[in-house]
């Protein structure tokens, strides 16, 4: 599979009161990512009756980033299967990796909010 890269600033809004990236804020950063590999992709995550929702998240913090630093989301799909998928998202600054994500989403039907196989176009985009 390929990898998917997006740049962001740290903002003050990220931030703690020391000026370090508050560890919930590496979610969104990672959100993001996936947000805009969706919109990369052609799809927005909601494709009619269907949406991707997480399922289980693991993150391993490694160095702290800092405000006004310049992060790359590196996102790859490690595991796709019929209705789920998990996706390495490694956030770097520069070449030093700052934390590691690896992030399960679902295929859901937006009424039941039963598992639904993922859509074959996105299975056929991501590839």
């Amino acid at each position: 599979m390929r990898t998917f890269t997006y740049t962001q600033r740290v903002y003050f809004s990220d931030t703690d009161a020391q000026g370090i990236v508050y560890h919930a804020a590496y979610l969104d950063f990672a959100e993001h990512a996936r947000t805009e590999l969706a919109r990369e992709l052609g799809t927005s995550g909601l494709d009619g009756d269907r949406a991707l929702v997480v399922r289980s998240i693991n993150i391993s913090y490694e160095k702290p980033a800092v405000l006004d630093d310049l992060l790359t989301v590196y996102t790859t799909v490690r595991d796709l299967g019929r209705v789920s998928m998990t996706f390495e998202q490694i956030i770097r600054r520069g070449e030093e990796t700052v934390a590691t994500l690896l992030v399960k989403v679902a295929s859901i039907d937006i009424r039941t909010k039963r598992p639904l196989r993922i859509d074959e176009e996105l299975v056929k985009a991501l590839q």
